[in-house]
C-alpha cells in the first residue's frame, strides 16, 4: 500500500438497516472522487454488499474492506487517514468511532442518524465533529450537514 492509500480519506459504515447511510456513502465517494481523492468504505459484509450491487462498475465505491480488517490496519499503522467519517446509527457505531478515535490522529468526523439519533448524539463523548440528525428515509438534510462540515456546500462540484 503506498502513502496515498494509506492515509486518504477512510468511511466507515455500520449495519445497513437504516437506508440514508448507502446513499450518502455513494454521495462521499463521489465527492471525494471529485477532488481526486480514492475513498475507502470499510463495512461488514452485508452493507459492502449492498455498495456492489448499488455501483456495479465501480463508479464511486472503488476501495471496500471488511471492518474487522480496517480496525486491525488502523490498530497496526497499516492505515493512517487524515479524515475518517464513521456513520452511526446505534450504540455499535458510537463504540466503533470511539475506537478510531483512539486508533487514529486525524480529523474525525462523526454522523449520527436514524430515530434515536440525539440520543446516540449526546453518548459520543470524544473530540470529534459531529453531525446530528433524525434521518431514517430522506438523506436530504443529513447531506446538507455533510456538505457544510465538509466544505461542499460552497463548492460548485
Amino acid at each position: 500500500m503506498n502513502r496515498e492509500e494509506k492515509t486518504g480519506p477512510l468511511l466507515i459504515l455500520g449495519c445497513p438497516e437504516v437506508p440514508v447511510q448507502q446513499a450518502l456513502a455513494l454521495y462521499c465517494a463521489n465527492r471525494f472522487g471529485e477532488q481526486g481523492q480514492e475513498l475507502r468504505i470499510a463495512g461488514n459484509k452485508a452493507v459492502l454488499q449492498l455498495l456492489r450491487i448499488s455501483d456495479l462498475k465501480k463508479i464511486y465505491a472503488r476501495k471496500m474492506m471488511d471492518l474487522d480488517r480496517c480496525i486491525e490496519d488502523l490498530a497496526n499503522g497499516n492505515l493512517e487517514p487524515s479524515l475518517c467519517i464513521v456513520f452511526a446509527h446505534s450504540d455499535a457505531g458510537i463504540t466503533y468511532a470511539t475506537t478510531v478515535r483512539y486508533l487514529m490522529k486525524g480529523r474525525l468526523i462523526a454522523v449520527i442518524f436514524g430515530r434515536e439519533a440525539e440520543a446516540l448524539g449526546a453518548m459520543l463523548e470524544i473530540p470529534c465533529e459531529k453531525i446530528v440528525e433524525k434521518a431514517v428515509h430522506n438523506p436530504g438534510q443529513l447531506r446538507k450537514k455533510l456538505d457544510e462540515v465538509m466544505g461542499w456546500a460552497a463548492s460548485k462540484t
